[in-house]
């Protein structure tokens, strides 16, 4: 595996550090599957993916120190390119063989997003081989997936497959076939219970590469990050907790939600700190279009 840099410059000791507080976990002593696996869950559980900064205004540097501080320092989650640019910062500051994924994202009637639409993460471990890690998509894998299992892979999100990517909708297939598997540049769909999520390139990217899906999900209409609020994790009995704008939503490990609308800013502000450690001194709003 040919691995695209990760970082511009390496994570110094207080960055990591602290990182591994916030998931409430040690530095390992190995790169192995075992550290992989709980990591990544932990992540779910602790970092949630919001795109609050879209509606707040804030920047969002794509410069590994700048994400890993925002998690941090900030308390603060971030969307996939945030979130999955700061985990394999880290899984590579703690020994693991980390390479950054450029994925289309699969949308209505089966139609693929943007180039450089999603990011992901193939990670080799000491023990096990490579794994495909994605603490930023969402509802997904709490486990990183088996990069070369084609088998379907039970998980508490789901059942999940890596599979081989046929043409798109341009007839274009991506790469497939003898030569592309000699150089393992085929493409990959992953699929959750029966449908299709993302398509991935397995192609080695570096971080910058994906600057400009970054600024086209803050910044275009057509964007759904620009059209509404979210801020969501995975709770520790393997549910998920997710404000979308007002609405408040439980869901428990057998799909049953609650789901109730918060009245006063107070009572969202309240929810964003206790139920995702956010502190905010206002409630992110989105803004109509037109709108600075």
């Amino acid at each position: 595996m040919d691995s695209a840099p990760v970082a511009s410059r390496p994570l110094d000791t207080r960055l990591v550090d602290a990182y591994l507080r916030r998931l409430g976990a040690e530095e390992p002593a190995w790169p192995t599957v075992d550290v992989l696996r709980e990591l990544h869950l932990r992540h779910l559980r602790a970092v949630p993916f919001e795109n609050l900064s879209v509606h707040l205004g804030e920047e969002i540097e794509l410069e590994p120190a700048r994400l890993v501080e925002k998690i941090v320092d900030a308390g603060r989650g971030g969307f996939c390119y945030e979130l999955n640019g700061a985990f394999g910062a880290l899984l590579a500051a703690v020994g693991f063989d980390v390479t950054l994924l450029a994925a289309r994202v699969y949308g209505e009637q089966g139609r693929l997003g943007i180039p450089y639409d999603h990011l992901a993460l193939r990670v080799r471990t000491v023990d096990a081989g490579d794994w495909l890690a994605d603490v930023g998509f969402g509802a997904h894998s709490h486990y990183p997936l088996r990069w070369d299992d084609r088998a379907e892979q039970e998980d508490p999100g789901g059942a999940f497959r890596i599979v081989e990517a046929g043409p798109d909708a341009a007839g274009v297939k991506g790469g497939t076939g003898r030569a592309a598997r000699r150089s393992e540049a085929a493409d990959l769909d992953v699929v959750r219970n029966g449908s299709r999520e993302y398509r991935l390139e397995a192609r080695p990217r570096a971080l910058r590469d994906f600057r400009a899906g970054a600024w086209w999900h803050r910044t275009a209409p057509e964007s759904h990050f620009t059209k509404s609020l979210v801020c969501s994790r995975v709770t520790l009995d393997g549910g998920r907790v997710t404000l979308s704008g007002r609405r408040l939503k439980v869901t428990a490990l057998d799909g049953t939600s609650e789901e109730r609308d918060l009245a006063t800013d107070e009572e969202v502000l309240a929810v964003y700190r206790e139920r995702f450690g956010i502190e905010l001194g206002e409630v992110p709003t989105v803004k109509p279009r037109g709108v600075a």
